[in-house]
């Protein structure tokens, strides 16, 4: 499955959004204009739909909002009089047949001192058949409130006419790894986040994937690595009394002193590693926020063309929402324009536009998603910043 259309009143950033979203999305604007928090609406979504509601489980609506600081720290804060965050998804079957099938729509408010989400509306319709398969609030939640604090997608019972989508939304990939706390993890400490949003147990995904396919994928990754220059020629998967490791061979003139475990790769090296794994996983969206960090130009110059040919190769075709502000990832010609989306900060809120008229004009006659749009999304004042005096 993959989304269609995406609508948000009153979600962070956003007072109001209603956009279409294509196989490849990539998603543009300046510093603090909402791109995380964009993204964010899926990950919210995975967090209500996963296994094992409730506090012990960790998933659920009400964890998912008190995993964000409340329903005040969610709610767009132009919203004014407004009180109620509407999300609603449609969503296809898959990218060969890509007719919407699915629409769901959840709204929610705070609750009372006791309950701190309250849903307001919980519907699910499959568009083929204009069919109403949930509609809430339902006569037994206005007979017992408590019932509103929980969603249908999360709950098995409930959702089995529609489980597809909430299979969907539970297997959101978003992977923004952080490299000082895979490699100084045991050093470091600390909790892992709930969907290791920072790839503190990247190994131990790579660990927990079948020995065959985890072989086939660091293969690939490999071939990669090569391709993008870093002289490495193998990269295989290896456990140190129980520890999961990765270990690469590289071009040197003592081949036994050439092997590195994973905490002596460099930032992008470990970066470039978990995109490849990512690219070539089975989840029906992934979430690649600012790919580019820790990469060379070059390589980051080729990230649209690494994700178009691994949905091609891929069975599953994964679904990839990227946010970007990369010069050099955004001058590959390849990207289709049509997946370009524009966020714009304003007094009331951001908003998010489609390419005008004259950008796609540019691009047709040859010139790059970076050269028509990224001018419009640099902030004014950027100009003047080497005038700020940090020592008086």
């Amino acid at each position: 499955m993959f989304v269609t259309r995406l609508r948000l009143e009153n979600w962070m950033n956003f007072r109001s959004v209603d956009v279409p979203l294509r196989p490849v999305t990539y998603l543009l604007g300046p510093n603090a204009s909402g791109k995380s928090n964009f993204l964010d609406v899926f990950r919210f979504l995975r967090d209500i739909s996963k296994p094992g509601a409730g506090k012990s489980g960790g998933g659920g609506i009400q964890n998912a909002i008190e995993s964000r600081h409340g329903v005040p720290k969610i709610r767009c804060l132009h919203a004014r009089r407004q009180t109620d965050v509407v999300i609603e998804v449609e969503l296809a079957d898959d990218h060969a047949n890509p007719q919407t099938k699915w629409s769901y729509t959840l709204g929610f408010r705070v609750g009372d001192q006791n309950n701190g989400v309250s849903i307001t509306k919980e519907v699910v319709q499959n568009l083929l058949t204009r069919e109403n398969l949930l509609s809430r609030p339902l006569p037994e939640d206005v007979a017992d409130a408590r019932l509103l604090t929980q969603t249908h997608l999360e709950q098995m019972r409930s959702n089995a006419g529609f489980r597809e989508i909430a299979d969907c939304f539970s297997s959101v990939m978003y992977l923004h790894l952080v490299p000082q706390l895979l490699k100084h993890g045991d050093s470091i400490g600390g909790r892992q986040l709930e969907g290791d949003p920072f790839g503190q147990g990247f190994l131990d995904l790579v660990a927990r994937t079948n020995k065959r396919q985890r072989e086939s994928r660091l293969a690939r990754i490999s071939e990669g690595l090569a391709i993008a220059g870093t002289r490495l020629v193998d990269l295989e998967f290896a456990e140190d009394e129980k520890t999961p490791h990765l270990r690469a061979r590289y071009e040197h003139h003592r081949p036994q002193g050439a092997w590195q475990l994973e905490d002596q790769f460099s930032d992008g090296t470990l970066r470039l590693i978990a995109m490849l794994w990512a690219l070539q996983s089975d989840d029906p969206i992934l979430l690649l926020e600012e790919p580019e960090l820790s990469l060379h130009s070059e390589i980051v110059r080729e990230i649209p063309a690494l994700v178009d040919r691994a949905q091609r190769e891929s069975m599953n075709h994964t679904q990839v929402i990227i946010s970007t502000h990369s010069e050099a990832l955004l001058s590959n010609p390849g990207i289709d324009p049509s997946g370009v989306l524009v966020i714009e900060p304003g007094d009331d809120g951001s908003s998010i536009r489609h390419l005008y008229e004259h950008e796609k004009n540019g691009i047709d006659a040859g010139l790059a998603v970076s050269e028509v749009v990224l001018p419009s999304v640099t902030p004014k004042s950027v100009g003047t910043l080497s005038q700020l005096t940090l020592f008086k």
